[in-house]
């Protein structure tokens, strides 16, 4: 029976079983952090023979004879080149190869437009205004990198297959300020939402009133399916080209999440142009990237088969967890009425969305019961969530059991947060 359905003194009677419930779970101390989508200590694990891959002179060669102990190889080796851009269903010729981090590239290709504008254009710096689309909920730091930049953010909302392009082509088509997109396509943060081929062939086809618009594609996580069928992604390079919209997107990859957060590496594709574009800025900002960990990288997974069955390890580490979640959700919430929540294939999170707007609320019970989620607003531009309804919850790093225990706390929080408002309103 929903909440809303229940009689004032059917409410207070459960305020006082939930308070009960609260103060229980509360009294175990627990202290969990969730609040970041962190790879768990037995995840990374299974990437430790990795580092053994190269331990002399004659492995640091690669197959075509470079030496990556020294400099030069300003685009990346072919190894990795190669490796990365089998990850998102591309060839080679479109991809660069920078060092651990794809934020740390989309900041910088940011920083580009401003200082030096892309193919010819003028520099962003030179416009009075300029604005971003952002999907949402979204991930908090690509709304970071864009108001660090000092750009207005337009909320674009997302639906099942993807953002709302009737919104996205209206918008890009009648305002030049607008100059660019932030996408996570497949598995996106927070939603979990893989978008449709229609949703990918629209973006690949929009027609933008500025010249120099981008699409900060970040694929963040091509690969990381929880089930064998996972979640289809048609290929954007290919799809702009059709519509000799090569030069519109950006598409950033890394294996921050697949081998080490801190020390993977991570690659952009683009097309020829752009390519050509960021190389000769490159130029003047490094003589090479880290070829010894790029060789490492190789070496370890050899190819995309490599990469397959390194994922398939994680997935039945990380599968559990979201499983055991998405179980207790639906057990203690699944008839009342007050939240929903996605339940993706792959990924990273799983967002809950309170339907009588009290995440602010839940989030501060979850917080004195002993859990830390990712802050209320975060999914959001300027940390705004309009409704206050959006948590993100980050199941990867703690164990089964703890995460019960947090999951349990959470619906609690949910059920209380949820009578004490309706409580307030009648």
């Amino acid at each position: 029976m929903h909440y809303t359905d229940m009689s004032r003194e059917e409410l207070v009677s459960i305020q006082k079983e939930l308070m009960h419930k609260f103060n229980e779970i509360k009294g175990k101390n627990l202290k969990l952090n969730m609040s970041r989508g962190k790879p768990s200590p037995i995840q990374l694990k299974v990437s430790y023979p990795l580092l053994d891959t190269v331990t002399s002179e004659s492995d640091l060669v690669d197959e075509n004879g470079v030496d990556c102990s020294n400099y030069g190889c300003l685009e990346g080796i072919d190894g990795a080149r190669e490796l990365l851009a089998e990850m998102i269903g591309t060839d080679k010729e479109h991809m660069l190869v920078f060092g651990n981090s794809s934020l740390n590239i989309m900041f910088d290709q940011i920083s580009r437009a401003y200082t030096h504008g892309y193919l010819g254009h003028a520099p962003w710096s030179k416009s009075d205004k300029v604005k971003f689309l952002c999907p949402v909920p979204g991930y908090d730091r690509h709304f970071m990198i864009t108001e660090h930049f000092g750009m207005e953010m337009i909320n674009i909302p997302m639906t099942a297959d993807g953002p709302d392009m009737d919104m996205v082509e209206k918008l890009v088509a009648n305002d030049p300020t607008i100059k660019g997109m932030w996408c996570v396509p497949k598995y996106s943060n927070p939603t979990g939402i893989t978008y449709s081929d229609e949703t990918v062939k629209r973006l690949a086809a929009l027609k933008p009133a500025a010249p120099d618009f981008r699409l900060f594609y970040d694929n963040a996580y091509c690969v990381h399916d929880l089930y064998d069928e996972g979640d289809n992604l048609i290929d954007i390079i290919e799809e702009c080209e059709k519509n000799g919209n090569e030069d519109i997107v950006f598409e950033f990859v890394s294996t921050s999440k697949i081998s080490f957060p801190g020390s993977g590496i991570a690659g952009m594709a683009a097309s020829k142009a752009n390519i050509a574009d960021v190389k000769s800025h490159l130029h003047f900002q490094t003589i090479g990237h880290d070829k010894i960990n790029q060789l490492r990288h190789v070496k370890f997974f050899k190819d995309m088969d490599g990469v397959k069955n390194h994922m398939k390890k994680h997935a039945e580490f990380i599968r559990p967890k979201f499983e055991k979640v998405l179980s207790v959700f639906e057990r203690e919430l699944g008839d009342l009425g007050v939240g929903t929540w996605t339940k993706p294939k792959g990924g990273y999170f799983i967002s809950f969305d309170s339907t009588l707007n009290c995440a602010t609320d839940i989030y501060d019970l979850c917080k004195e019961g002993g859990v830390t989620l990712t802050s209320v607003g975060a999914t959001f531009p300027y940390g705004n969530d309009p409704n206050d309804s959006n948590l993100r919850i980050a199941p990867t790093y703690p164990t089964v059991e703890e995460l019960e225990e947090a999951a349990e706390l959470f619906t609690v929080a949910v059920k209380l947060a949820s009578v004490n408002k309706l409580l307030k309103q009648n």
